[in-house]
């Protein structure tokens, strides 16, 4: 899906206009949700990700249509889907393991791959099977993959030892058809989830959001399509601001509202950044420079963990001792190494440094970083496992001394729309070449 390998080369302050397309951790959702009505289902303002032509792939395989036309897809559910989705997807992403409930209420049988994804830590499915077997699926899980049957799934309690993100939209999307209520409690009240669920109502779903975390339920006997237009995606929004900030320049983000982002504009304030806000667009500068934070990631109002990446890079070039404390996934510093490469001064701990004592402080996790700034970033070679290296490495090397090579870069290409042509519309020098 693109060159497998940038070259960059230092080029001052980033300054200009992004114009930021549909959420990435939306999209995907969304047209697993449009499997499940009669009739098509229209996703607007989608983003050109590697991870929505994975998922398409996966949704033609068991029967159904997906178009694109510009920024809209189409998606044409299967009278009769196909009860498996093909071994080959094993790994690709986490989208197989939410298609189970789909499949069960349309087919009453199901064949997904195990999941995959970025290395943050191990995905557990045991949520979503829990879940499942209580509303009276029967499963089983080898080397091959999840194999369940279902006459018909039932509503039932889902209490979540954790506000899990794929846990409830996996218990959301297979509720809906389900026969009577479902309660999720302890659910994730994520923007992304919200939408899904307005999404899900607009095709007929009985969905009621309560206080505390609840979700309720009422499965019908059928839903139609429907149609939607896909709100910014907060992680590029933020990403796009951040590039700006590091280089000393001025990004002015287009199409991801102010309440998305509301925990984000507060923590960079913090550090030293002016805004202004629109209705139409953000953008952020630092005339006086960075100052240092103590940061945690937390669920949805909090600081959320896919910010952690560029901020970690941030407080590199920001004057004094940050502490960030991730709490959401145990090893969401793997990309860390490569920032190190970069020149970026980074130590982790195992320790709950910066907030309050989260899940893993008995562990032995790496998921507190402290970070001395500003330091001096020099270029490298730098491989690209995983889209959150991606992002975070080339910020860094566009102000790093020195020409950087990002090996691999197909990764990042999964994860943001048009990563390539945005960061160079913005200054960024920065060239495709065959590694």
């Amino acid at each position: 899906m693109g060159t497998r390998a940038w070259r960059i080369d230092p080029a001052g302050p980033l300054r200009g206009d992004v114009t930021v397309r549909g959420s990435k951790n939306a999209v995907t959702k969304h047209m697993v949700a449009a499997m499940l009505g009669r009739g098509p289902s229209t996703i607007a303002n989608a983003p050109r990700v590697g991870d929505v032509e994975i998922t398409a792939q996966m949704l033609r395989t068991v029967g159904c249509s997906v178009d694109r036309d510009g920024d809209t897809l189409v998606v044409d559910p299967a009278a009769t889907p196909a009860p498996t989705v093909p071994q080959s997807f094993t790994g690709r992403n986490r989208i197989p393991v939410l298609m189970l409930g789909p499949l069960l209420n349309l087919t009453g049988e199901a064949f997904v791959p195990l999941v995959g994804g970025d290395q943050i830590g191990p995905r557990p499915i045991d949520f979503h099977i829990q879940a499942l077997t209580a509303m009276g699926a029967q499963i089983t899980v080898d080397e091959g993959g999840i194999h369940a049957t279902a006459r018909r799934l039932h509503g039932t309690r889902v209490a979540l030892p954790y506000p899990s993100v794929g846990a409830t939209e996996s218990v959301m999307l297979s509720a809906v058809l389900a026969e009577g209520r479902t309660v999720i409690t302890n659910a994730a009240i994520e923007p992304e989830i919200l939408e899904l669920a307005l999404f899900l109502q607009r095709m007929g779903a009985g969905i009621q959001l309560q206080p505390d975390r609840r979700i309720l339920i009422d499965g019908v006997e059928r839903l139609h399509g429907a149609r939607t237009r896909l709100a910014g995606d907060r992680l590029e929004a933020f990403s796009y601001l951040v590039a700006g900030l590091l280089t000393g320049g001025q990004v002015r983000v287009h199409g991801c509202a102010q309440d998305r982002l509301v925990t984000a504009i507060e923590t960079l304030r913090t550090m030293g950044a002016r805004f202004e806000i629109e209705d139409e667009h953000i953008s952020a500068s630092a005339p006086d420079g960075l100052r240092s934070a103590a940061v945690h990631t937390d669920t949805h109002p909090g600081f959320m963990t896919d910010w952690q990446q560029p901020l970690l890079v941030l407080m590199s070039q920001a004057r004094g001792l940050s502490v960030l404390h991730e709490t959401v996934f145990e090893n969401r510093f793997a990309y860390v190494r490569a920032l190190q490469q970069l020149g970026c001064e980074i130590e982790l701990f195992p320790m709950c440094l910066g907030g309050n004592a989260c899940r893993f402080h008995d562990t032995n996790h790496l998921h507190s970083a402290v970070v001395h700034g500003p330091s001096k970033l020099v270029g490298a070679e730098v491989h690209v496992p995983d889209v959150r290296t991606g992002f975070s490495s080339v910020i860094a090397a566009s102000i790093a001394d020195g020409q950087s090579v990002l090996l691999d870069v197909e990764s990042l290409e999964r994860g943001y729309d048009e990563p390539l042509a945005r960061l160079q519309s913005i200054g960024m020098a920065i060239t495709p070449v065959e590694s």
